[in-house]
C-alpha cells in the first residue's frame, strides 16, 4: 500500500489530459527502467512492458490509462479570458471554481488560472445561479494582468493550448484518497506497485503478461493498436462507478459484468469472482450503463480476446473523486492473484 499511495501522489501531480501525456509516460517509463524492466514507448505514446512467463504460447494483457480529463483553449476572448473546449466526457459544473494550468505551446511555460462561469458574481448578474454551465458561459480567468485579447496573446497563449485541472490530492488519516484523476491514475499506481513487487520477488508468472499504460482511453481508443496476437485474456484495470442503483463502493474491488458496450466475458468474470471469494477479498459485481473501457474498445476493434474489467470503487467519477485504501488493497490483491493463477 505504501508504494501504491506513493505512485498515486506522483502520478496525479503530473498533468496529462488526453493528447498531452508525454511527461507522465516518460515518468512511468523511467520508473519501470529503474525497477529493472525494459519498457518501450509505442508510436501512439503509450508504455508497454512485457514479463516473460513459463508459458509463452498464451499471453495475458493488463491495461490502465494515464490520460485524464482536461480542456483546450478554444478562443481568446476580447477581455483576455479564455473559452474552453472539453477533452473527455465531463460536465462543466464538475470543474467550476477549479484552479488550472494553461500549458503554453509557444514558450513551454504554464499560466495559472481558474475555471469560472462568466456570470459568477451574484452582485452583478441576475442569472448567476441559473445560467447554463456550458461552452458559451464557462471561461478561464488568468492570473495575469490581461484585459484584452492582445495582452493574452503576448503571453504566448493560442488556440489549441492544453489546460489541466488542479488534482488536489489528499490522503486522510483514516484511509480516504481524494483527488481528481483517480480515474485512472489509481489503477496505474496499482500496476506499478505490482510490477515492483514481482521484480523484488524475482517471480516468474505462469503466462507471458503484458502491462500497458495507455494514453487515449478518455477519448475511446486506448491500447488497442498494441495487443499481441498471442493474448488470450485482456484485463482492463479501471474504476468502479458509484451512485444510485450501483453495488460498487469505496471499500471493495468492483468486477464489471456489463457496461455500455455489452457483457464482459462470462468465464473470465467468473474466474475473478472465484479468486476473490476463495481468498476473502471483498468484491462487488456491478453494471455500468454509461461506461466504456480499454477492454470494451478492444472488442469493438475486433480483437479475439476474452475481456474483463476490475477496479477500485470511485465516488463522484469525472469530478473531485474519492476512494478508500481498502478498495485499493482489494484491487491490488485480486489482480496479483489473477496474474499468478492458471488460465481457465
Amino acid at each position: 500500500m505504501e508504494n501504491s499511495i506513493k505512485y498515486i501522489k506522483e502520478l496525479t501531480s503530473i498533468p496529462s489530459p488526453t493528447g498531452y501525456t508525454k511527461e507522465v509516460m516518460r515518468y512511468v517509463e523511467k520508473e519501470l527502467r529503474d525497477m529493472g524492466y525494459e519498457p518501450f514507448m509505442t508510436n501512439k505514446g503509450g508504455v508497454m512492458v512485457t514479463l516473460k512467463g513459463s508459458n509463452d504460447d498464451r499471453h495475458r494483457m493488463l491495461t490502465a490509462h494515464l490520460d485524464t480529463l482536461g480542456a483546450m483553449v478554444r478562443e481568446i476572448k476580447s477581455d483576455g479570458r479564455l473559452k474552453l473546449e472539453k477533452v473527455g466526457g465531463y460536465h462543466f459544473n464538475s470543474v467550476e471554481g477549479e484552479n488550472c494550468l494553461v500549458h503554453v505551446a509557444k514558450t513551454g511555460k504554464t499560466v495559472d488560472g481558474t475555471i469560472l462561469l462568466h456570470q459568477t458574481s451574484v452582485h452583478v448578474y441576475k442569472d448567476a445561479r441559473t445560467a447554463d454551465r456550458d461552452e458559451a458561459n464557462m471561461e478561464v480567468r488568468l492570473d495575469e494582468k490581461v484585459t484584452s485579447q492582445e495582452e493574452t496573446e503576448k503571453l504566448g497563449i493560442q488556440v489549441g493550448d492544453f489546460i489541466s485541472f488542479n488534482p488536489r490530492t489528499i490522503i486522510t488519516d483514516n484511509g480516504y484518497v481524494k483527488s481528481r484523476h483517480l480515474d485512472d491514475k489509481m489503477s496505474g499506481a496499482i500496476l506499478l506497485s505490482i510490477l515492483k513487487n514481482l521484480k523484488e520477488e524475482n517471480y516468474t508468472l505462469p503466462y507471458t503478461t503484458h502491462f500497458y499504460f495507455s494514453n487515449n482511453e478518455e477519448i475511446g481508443y486506448g491500447a488497442n493498436s498494441n495487443i499481441p496476437s498471442e493474448v488470450v485474456d485482456y484485463l482492463a484495470v479501471d474504476m468502479g462507478a458509484l451512485g444510485d442503483g450501483q453495488q460498487s463502493d469505496e471499500y471493495t474491488v468492483s468486477i464489471c459484468a456489463k457496461d455500455s458496450s455489452g457483457p464482459y466475458n462470462y468465464d473470465l468474470r467468473q474466474q475473478l469472482v472465484k479468486l476473490a471469494a476463495d481468498n476473502n477479498i471483498a468484491y462487488k459485481l456491478d453494471i455500468y450503463p454509461y461506461y466504456g473501457s480499454d477492454a470494451s474498445a478492444a472488442m469493438r476493434a475486433g480483437y479475439d480476446v476474452r475481456h474483463a474489467l476490475v477496479g477500485a470503487g470511485i465516488e463522484s467519477s469525472h469530478a473531485y473523486e474519492r476512494t478508500h485504501m481498502d478498495s485499493i488493497k482489494a484491487t491490488f490483491d485480486l489482480i496479483e492473484l489473477f496474474i499468478k493463477s492458471e488460465m481457465i
